[in-house]
């Protein structure tokens, strides 16, 4: 359960921080409404909170979140931006994900 309940919270700040940036940048970059980068702001801050909640500690956290990163960010170009991944995306970021899992759900002696 407490795997389930980590990876549901790497979702969620990758979701926060992804779209939060997203947002900023169709503000600043694309002369959207102020009130994108507004959103934007408080997503990007609700991803601070949000990565706190992992159960271990914040090093580890970091570094995993970083894989979880680079996978939703594929899929956000993808569905978002419209930019199909490759297959070297797939693989690259299958290794990184392997990492993840690895990293922080491997038994520790």
């Amino acid at each position: 359960m407490t795997a389930i309940f980590s990876l549901l919270i790497f979702v969620l700040a990758g979701l926060c921080e992804i779209g939060g940036g997203y947002l900023l940048w169709l503000w600043l970059r694309e002369g959207k409404s102020l009130w994108l980068a507004l959103i934007g702001a408080i997503l990007l801050t609700t991803y601070g909170f949000v990565a706190t909640l992992q159960p271990t500690n914040f090093g580890r956290a970091y570094a995993a979140y970083g894989g979880i990163f680079i996978m939703l960010s594929i899929l956000w170009g993808w569905r978002i931006d419209h930019v199909v991944p490759d297959r070297l995306d797939w693989v690259g970021a299958s290794i990184i994900l392997v990492g993840v899992l690895i990293m922080m759900y491997a038994p520790r002696g």
